[in-house]
Formats: structure tokens, C-alpha cells, sequence
């Protein structure tokens, strides 16, 4: 584990990966949703077995990885997972939403906005990809 500087925290995530059977349309759906995070477009990167990655860097540490499944199998979704995009205000939490419907993801559960919860009122995006995955867009206040 690493330790994040000047914060004392523990880093313990080093990336999520998540399988496409269209590594192109993913490009295309990524790129967009995760520009309005702020993220780069995807670096593209040859697996040692020939298969196609698509690697979205975060400059505090966490890596995004859309990836050919390297097994041949085609891709599928996992029961009960979800990946948690941090968004920077309830604004971003719809954009979120919005530019993930537009470039061919799917709205899930309930539409956009505020949640109560355990951390007090936070706001939530539930959508999928064109393959399935399950993604979220979140704002914590505070």
C-alpha cells in the first residue's frame, strides 16, 4: 500500500477494470462521460495477449481500465458490482447521467439527484454502459 502524500491516508486502489465486447464504442462512451469528470481521452495499450486496453489515468492514483477480455470470453457484467465516478457537485452528478445516456449508456434505478443517507444527503447517478456496467456518478457534500 502506498501512502498518499501530505494526507496521511492509505491508497489501496490502484485501479478498476471493467470487459466491453466493442473496445471502439466503449472508447467512444468513455472519452465522453469521463471528459466531463475531466479525465484525458483513453490511452490505448496492446496486452502482452494481443488484446486492447483502454487506460483512463486519475492524477490521485486510481486508474479506469476498459479491456478485450483476455480470456476470449466475451465480456460480461458483474451481479452487484458498480463503479463510483466522485463528481464535483450535484450539477456534474446530471451531466454525468446526461452524456452517459447520449453516447449509448442507459439510465438505471432512480433518476439523478439527491439520496438520503447514512453520510446525510448526498446525490447519485445510477446508468449503464453500452455493455452493461453498472456505473454511478456521486457528490458528497462537504
Amino acid at each position: 500500500m502506498q501512502r498518499l502524500p501530505d494526507t496521511g491516508r492509505v491508497d489501496v486502489l490502484f485501479h478498476t477494470m471493467v470487459g466491453s465486447n466493442d473496445i471502439e464504442r466503449s472508447k467512444r462512451f468513455y472519452n465522453a462521460l469521463l471528459g466531463t469528470l475531466g479525465a484525458d481521452e483513453a490511452m490505448l495499450n496492446i496486452a502482452g495477449s494481443g488484446h486492447t486496453r483502454l487506460f483512463y489515468r486519475n492524477a490521485g492514483g486510481t486508474n479506469f481500465i476498459v479491456t478485450e477480455p483476455i480470456n476470449d470470453e466475451p465480456a460480461s457484467v458483474a451481479n452487484g458490482g458498480t463503479v463510483a465516478f466522485s463528481c464535483n457537485s450535484p450539477e456534474q452528478v446530471q451531466e454525468f447521467h446526461d452524456v452517459a445516456v447520449a453516447n449509448g449508456g442507459t439510465s438505471i434505478e432512480d433518476l439523478p439527484g439527491p439520496r438520503d443517507s447514512a453520510m446525510g444527503t448526498i446525490h447519485l447517478a445510477y446508468v449503464r454502459d453500452p455493455d452493461g456496467n453498472k456505473l454511478c456518478g456521486i457528490y458528497i457534500p462537504g
